[in-house]
This record gives structure tokens, sequence and C-alpha cells, in this order.
């Protein structure tokens, strides 16, 4: 067993009687799991963040723990690491790091920004915000950085413990952890004095002591850890002794390793280089390569869930709903859907299917629902439901609509999950009045590269397109199919995009029960169904498009559909 499976085994039963059934899960609160960290058996890693962002990289990362960093959270904000920063404003960083992330944070507390009142506060505060612990440093307010300066005043033993007594004594969370730091060795006072102090604070109430050391090799450390002898779990920040093995960590007894101020650095690094490349060259293309690409900026921020969240709450309204179908896998293109159906297939960076997604919450339609079928589970995108005809090699359309059907009231719109339009077409369609308005192009897409083989859906309408923008005539479908009419004397081309009234929507349900009855329905396709309510009488209004949108049903469509997008 690896050091992080032991130390997630002692997560689980941390503080728990053996063989309960709440040992069998992680303690409840991020101050118990940073507790828990702290006392566990092996060496534990926590690594620096300074706000939201780093803190969602330090968790993606595979990190148990973050160290709010002191000096990086006044970095960022422009000002020095001496307390310039009011301690009101770290807490509102804090509020950030904690909110965007699910593990426990260690708060570089500085001195607790004055005496044990100011103590007490701020530990009120880190617990009604969620946060696992802090650490105090035992130096005077308005604090200096250790790194800074020799021969650095400490705080009074006496009154440092008032401090600790104070933190403790604060805490809402029992499990809240204060951590006490230090800085006898940084401060030239002595090995001596370092453990004085550390039994002190330990006495007083401390959960653990960081003991720090600005030499260039770990002996302090290992020298300290060697006269401590676990009296309490102990912390170091290896900034300066770095070459040290971690081994050495390890064999000392060392509990928790606090990577301190790496993310922040390697931040200003990647940030002088991208400023000046882009004012040398003028441009960005030297640099567009190198930096991520903003979907993941995106990703990091959650922008899926709230499209998620959007979907789910603002459906509420009673806005326009979409059925997508998009259970067939798209056979033509080859090697590109073997193992993805073809709605997933990569258009300029972005899955077909998530393009069309994008569209129609453009548009205010935010409860959509996704067919799925071939390799079902490549589809799992935010912000849509998802149903899954499962005998998608051996029906049609209209059966995989079918599996929708208790979502099929109005208003709805119908599409095929493998098509892309322009946001107008879109717009149009959702305006156009009719219980059931189906989308036609009146253009004649007889392009020769296109396979002779290829099925279109030609239609025949009460009257052709004429283009004349006053012409608001109502136009009906009369006839629908590949057999409909021939391409000179069609009037257009089904693009596959469909809008239901509620009135609508019953009609479509009506005909989907009956041709399950008489057992049409698993070989139908869509435009099967408005076939046969149009042969019912139901009117199935025409809303004339010319271009502006594309299908995929071969390599040279997906070639096109990429030129569009």
């Amino acid at each position: 067993m690896d050091e992080r499976a032991a130390n997630r085994r002692f997560l689980m039963a941390a503080r728990l009687p053996i063989g309960s059934a709440e040992a069998q899960s992680e303690p409840a609160s991020k101050a118990g799991r940073l507790r828990a960290l702290l006392q566990a058996p092996a060496l534990s890693f926590i690594m620096e963040a300074h706000n939201g962002l780093s803190g969602k990289i330090v968790e993606e990362a595979g990190f148990e723990g973050i160290w709010a960093s002191g000096l990086s959270m006044s970095a960022a904000l422009g000002v020095r690491d001496n307390n310039e920063a009011s301690w009101t404003q770290v807490l509102e960083m804090l509020e950030f790091m904690a909110d965007a992330t699910t593990i426990p944070i260690l708060v570089d507390g500085d001195t607790g920004y004055g005496n044990f009142n100011n103590v007490r506060r701020l530990v009120r505060k880190l617990c009604q915000r969620g946060i696992g612990g802090v650490c105090i440093e035992d130096k005077l307010f308005p604090k200096t950085n250790s790194f800074i300066g020799e021969n650095q005043p400490l705080a009074d033993v006496d009154e440092f413990c008032g401090r600790i007594k104070a933190g403790k004594d604060s805490q809402s969370d029992d499990d809240f952890q204060l951590v006490a730091r230090v800085e006898a060795l940084i401060a030239g006072w002595g090995m001596e004095e370092a453990l004085r102090r550390a039994e002190a604070y330990r006495e007083a109430g401390a959960d653990a002591v960081l003991i720090h050391s600005k030499k260039a090799t770990a002996d302090e450390i290992t020298g300290f850890c060697e006269s401590w002898g676990g009296r309490a779990p102990v912390v170091i920040v290896p900034t300066m002794y770095h070459r040290t093995p971690t081994q050495t960590f390890r064999d000392a007894g060392v509990s928790m390793v606090i990577w301190a101020n790496h993310n922040m650095r390697a931040a200003v690094s990647a940030m002088r280089s991208v400023c000046q490349a882009i004012k040398e060259s003028e441009s960005l293309t030297a640099v567009e390569e190198e930096i991520a690409p903003v979907r993941e900026v995106f990703a990091l921020t959650g922008q899926e869930e709230l499209a998620a969240a959007e979907a789910r709450y603002l459906a509420a309204a009673g806005g326009p709903r979409a059925i997508l179908l998009a259970a067939s896998r798209g056979e033509e293109l080859g090697p590109l859907t073997e193992r993805r159906p073809k709605c997933m297939i990569d258009v300029r960076g972005e899955p077909l299917l998530q393009r069309l997604v994008r569209t129609l919450n453009g548009s205010g339609l935010r409860d959509v629902t996704v067919v799925r079928g071939y390799r079902k589970e490549a589809i799992d995108l935010a912000g849509i439901e998802s149903v899954d005809n499962d005998r998608y090699d051996e029906t049609g359309e209209a059966a995989s609509l079918a599996c929708a059907y208790n979502r099929l009231y109005g208003p709805c719109l119908v599409s095929y999950g493998d098509i892309l339009f322009r946001r107008h077409v879109l717009d149009s369609l959702l305006a156009a009045e009719g219980d059931i308005v189906t989308v036609v192009d009146a253009r004649r897409r007889t392009d020769s590269a296109r396979s002779p083989d290829r099925t279109v859906d030609w239609v025949r309408c009460s009257r052709p397109f004429t283009g004349s923008y006053l012409d608001d005539d109502r136009v009906t479908l009369e006839a629908i199919g590949s057999d409909a009419a021939e391409p000179e004397s069609a009037h257009g081309e089904f693009i596959g995009l469909t809008k239901l009234s509620e009135n609508g929507a019953t009609l479509v349900r009506g005909a989907l029960d009956a041709m399950s009855k008489d057992g049409s329905l698993d070989a139908a396709d869509l435009p099967e169904l408005l076939a046969r309510l149009v042969a019912q009488g139901a009117a199935i209004d025409v809303l004339y498009v010319t271009g502006h949108w594309l299908d995929v049903d071969d390599a040279f469509d997906l070639a096109s559909l990429r030129n569009l997008v």
C-alpha cells in the first residue's frame, strides 16, 4: 500500500470506533480531513494556492490539502508580505478558495493579525467559511517575512500561548486545527529555545507545530525532530533546504510538508515570458500554443456546471425544450466513429453536439434531452439530460423519438443531433406560429462532390419559396421523404429541425402510439412520421431558409462543417 493509500485509509477511520459504519467514509468536515492528515502515520503534502483558480489546480493535481500562503496572497494583491493586506481582505480570498475546492485549506495566518482578541475573531470567521485550520507564528504584529533580515524579534511565550488558547476556545468546529509556527531557529535563538517554545505551545493547545529554518540543509529540522520525539505532529516548509531528499523527512518523523509558494513563483515566470513575447512580436502567434486554451479556464471555473444548473432551474420558467436525436453511429465517417458517435466528432476542438447545444442555449432552450445509442457513454456533456435507444442499430429516428416520449410536450424542438445552423435560423423557427413547424432549405443541394447514393429528404409544399421580403403567406407541407418528389420539382430539403406546440406534441405522441401498435415504428424515420401526420390531415407549417446550416453524413460534410463554424 502506497503512502497516499495509507493516509486515505487513516482518514477514513480518523477519530471513529474501529469497525463502525462511520469509519468507512472520510471525516465530514474539511477540518476533520486536515486533522487526519496531520495525524496520519505517513508523510502528507499540501501545496500553495493564492486564489480560487490556483486552488482548483492544486486539487486537480491530486494534493489532499492546500496551503493558503500569506506571501502568495499578498503578492497576488500586489502588496508586501508585511500585513499590508488586511485580514478581512485575506478572508475574502479564502472564501473564494474554499468555495472553489473540496480539499482542506491550512491558512498562513501570520501572527494572528494582533493579540488574542484578533486571533479568536479570526478563528471564528475561518470556521464559518469551512477552512480546515490556521497556522500562526510567534512573531510580532505587523509581521516580517521570515526570509528577510536577521535577528527578528519574537513574541513573548506566555503572550503567544494566550493567542493559541484564545483560538482553540473560539473554534466552532471541534476538528479545526491550530498549528503553532516556531520561529526561534529563523531568528537565531537556537535549538533549545525552539524546543522550549514548541512544548509550551503544545501545552497551550496547539494541534501541531511548524518548525521553520532557512538553512540550506535540513540539519536543524532533523535535529529538532529527534529531540522532539513525536510529542505532536511536526510540519515543515522546505523552501530553503529543497535539495534534501524527501525520505529524510520521513525518517525524521515529519507529519506534513508544505510546498509554500511555488504556484505564485511559477505564475510570475510564465506571465513575464508571455508578456515579453507578445510585446516583442506584436502578435499572439508565438504564445498561443504555449498557454492554456480558454476552454480549460472555462472547465476550471465550472462553466459546464453552470450550464447544467441553467438547464435544471431556468427550464422551470416554462421555456421551450429540445429533443436531439443522436443515436446513430455515422458509419460513412469510417474510423472517425469507431469509438464515438458522429454527434461527438471534433469540430475545431469541440464536439459537434456541444456546439449544437450551445446554439440552443443561446436562444433560451435550456432543457435539452439527447437520445443516445451507439457508444452512448461517449455522450457526456454538461447541461443535457439523456435517454437511451439501446436498439439503435435496428431502429430509426421515430423509435429514438419515442424513447423521449415522456419529455415530448410543447413547446418543444425536435432536431437531428448531427446538424448545425446559424442562430437566426433557430430564432426564426421559435418565432414562427403553428402547432407543427418544420424547416425546409429552399436551395437545390446538388453538389457534385456528394455521394450519388446519398438520401435527401425532399419536400413538396403548398407553394414554392419566392424570396420576397414581403411574402408572409402561410406555407404548409404536402409531401416529404426521399420519394416525395424529384429534386428538380421539389420545393426544398427537410433539414431535420421541427418545432412543436403543446397541441403539436400531442399529435406527434398520438402518431408514435399508432405506429407502435401497427408495427411501423421501428423502421420509420422522422420524415415518415411527418408524412403520416400530413396524411392524417395535420397542418404542418413550413419555414423556408436558404442555407446557413449543414448536416454531417460523410467526410465532405465534415469538411464543410468545419468551414461553416
